[in-house]
């Protein structure tokens, strides 16, 4: 932690969980570190072959959805605003507002850690806007811009 602001640097599964309402099968960030508050942060997503959606996506040739990749940035997005904003253990939620500009470089599968680095464009309140990177093994895997809208608890 830093001594000035007493934010974490990094988040581990515990601290994630008392940030975001996901949960199995649906929580796609395993750990966050480098947290800046209101700037930055790179979620960790570590992709392994007992994940659901590879029996389907594809039996043959598992590849991890592009649009778990795009989700899995957002879950980073709202570990970084949680802590940002004071809202570990507040039952906030947070839901997409819009996608823009994603473009996929590279297959992503069992076996991958997936880092997730996303900064933050615009915040500060209710509407977030985000720049977001998707990198495996140092090669780009998916990039996007995003606004989230947070649902803050009262007062």
């Amino acid at each position: 932690m830093t001594e000035a602001t007493l934010v974490p640097t990094t988040a581990d599964i515990a601290l994630i969980q008392r940030i975001l309402p996901h949960r199995y099968p649906f929580l796609l960030v395993d750990k966050v570190r480098d947290i800046v508050v209101n700037e930055s942060c790179v979620g960790i997503k570590c992709v392994t072959m007992n994940e659901p959606q590879f029996t389907g996506h594809f039996p043959e040739m598992p590849v991890f959805p592009g649009v778990l990749i795009i989700e899995a940035m957002a879950q980073t997005s709202g570990i970084l605003v949680g802590l940002s904003m004071d809202l570990v253990d507040k039952n906030a939620k947070v839901f997409f507002m819009g996608v823009d500009g994603v473009k996929f470089r590279r297959k992503v599968g069992p076996g991958d850690v997936l880092e997730l680095h996303v900064k933050a464009l615009r915040g500060g309140g209710k509407v977030w806007k985000f720049e977001g990177k998707g990198i495996v093994d140092g090669e780009l895997a998916c990039e996007a811009t995003f606004t989230a809208m947070f649902d803050l608890p009262k007062a």
